[in-house]
């Protein structure tokens, strides 16, 4: 009966009032929250990165990134082979090193390093097809449902630490803390901001290196061109010299439009689709807390599923009626 009662006066400490309102994309609420997410924040410091990412349920490659990367390569290595070139032509190391070398210096200078490395990090979801929406999930948090309704919201306290995806976590903590489904709505949406202005911020890191590419490309061009006008007195070499000058625009055009910024398009999707799967997980415990039947649970997550997925999810169970104790 006492479980959970030093938490809640702690909690009682933060929030002053029951009634709080606390618009979304606040900066000032984000201030007053900082004390508690801080304490949230910190029971999570030991995950490992892969806990952080836990959400997605499936690593399987995803074909459609890998063959369409595929398919422009060699579209492009093959119309300019039968076009009589030569592929060893378009082979250099030195343009591949001022554009690609060149686009990391500036991505370094416009980002903060943290935010580089966090988008090489996430970039692997564009190489995998990591559903976080899914079946499974959707029965997990069912189950949890069923739990509180058959035995009280305060026996999923032994459950907290065992659940992987760190926003349940974190918003089932607060739902066992006693607080009202206005005030986890509350903390959980500056939650979701942040979520969300971090993810567009890692998908930007892509889209600015497209830009930087080209540009990259024709720095490199010109600088090839500097060496041809050196050695205008042999006729022979301006014309070879000209057209490995003109491969690192090659290169910056080509990274650009093939890798970059197709990459940023589908590591931004991915992203919101995480970001759907925090709403769903933030509706479901609200639902949770307001008390409502596993059965309409159920039928409400299945709405944020798609395809397989939606069909995948298995029939509601009778939810058991609670005996009186």
């Amino acid at each position: 009966m006492l479980r959970g009662y030093s938490r809640r006066i702690d909690q009682a400490a933060c929030l002053h009032e029951r009634e709080i309102r606390l618009p979304r994309c606040c900066f000032g609420t984000r201030l007053a929250l900082a004390g508690y997410n801080g304490r949230m924040a910190g029971s999570n410091q030991g995950s490992s990165q892969k806990e952080k990412n836990c959400t997605m349920s499936k690593r399987a490659i995803d074909r459609g990134t890998i063959y369409g990367i595929t398919l422009a390569v060699l579209g492009i290595v093959t119309g300019f082979w039968l076009d009589g070139g030569n592929v060893s032509q378009i082979l250099q190391p030195t343009a591949a090193l001022i554009v690609l070398g060149g686009t990391l210096g500036a991505v370094l200078i416009q980002f903060p390093f943290e935010t580089v490395t966090q988008a090489v990090k996430l970039s692997r979801h564009v190489l995998f097809d990591l559903r976080p929406l899914s079946a499974d999930y959707v029965d997990e948090i069912v189950s949890l449902c069923l739990q509180s309704r058959r035995r009280g919201l305060h026996t999923l306290d032994p459950q907290l630490a065992r659940i992987k995806d760190p926003f349940l976590r974190k918003s089932l903590t607060l739902a066992v803390d006693g607080l009202s489904a206005k005030e986890i709505r509350a903390l959980m949406e500056v939650d979701l901001d942040i979520h969300e202005e971090g993810d567009e911020s890692v998908a930007a890191v892509l889209e600015a290196a497209g830009g930087f590419a080209p540009t990259l490309g024709i720095i490199g061009a010109v600088l090839g061109l500097i060496q041809v006008m050196q050695k205008m007195d042999n006729i022979a070499q301006v014309g070879t010299g000209i057209a490995v000058a003109f491969v690192s625009t090659l290169y910056g055009i080509g990274v650009a439009n093939l890798i970059f910024l197709p990459l940023a398009g589908k590591l931004r999707a991915r992203m919101r689709e995480r970001q759907m799967m925090r709403e769903m997980t933030l509706e479901a415990v609200i639902s949770i807390v307001e008390g409502i039947s596993a059965r309409m649970l159920r039928e409400r997550l299945k709405s944020y599923l798609t395809g397989h997925n939606k069909m995948a999810v298995s029939a509601a169970q009778p939810e058991p009626v609670a005996v009186a104790q």
